[in-house]
């Protein structure tokens, strides 16, 4: 049985598998960076740089702060555990049960 928990999951993990979107995860996951910097690193047009970072803001898997002209990327607190946890089988392996809907057998 397809739950809405294991389609949010599904989705989560098909939004980080986009190349441009992975990319910046990767980039991301070694610290902050400049919007710019960013588009050294991960060399798209800046317009769908833009749309790959609102993506991942709207997912709430990065953050951004203002700074003047200039805006800096971080990974949100957690972004990592939520795409971890989201495999499956994730919750089994550190020997935390995944949530079952009802009707959903073990």
């Amino acid at each position: 049985m397809v739950t809405e928990s294991s389609l949010t999951r599904a989705g989560l993990l098909a939004l980080a598998a986009d190349p441009v979107r992975y990319q910046l995860l990767t980039t991301l996951s070694q610290g902050e960076e400049c919007v710019c910097d960013l588009q050294k690193e991960v060399p798209v047009p800046m317009n769908l740089l833009s749309y790959h970072l609102r993506v991942l803001r709207e997912a709430g898997l990065v953050t951004c702060t203002p700074r003047g002209r200039r805006r800096d990327y971080r990974l949100a607190e957690g972004a990592m555990e939520r795409l971890v946890a989201a495999l499956p089988g994730a919750g089994l392996s550190a020997g935390v049960s995944e949530t079952r809907g009802p009707g959903e057998e073990e």
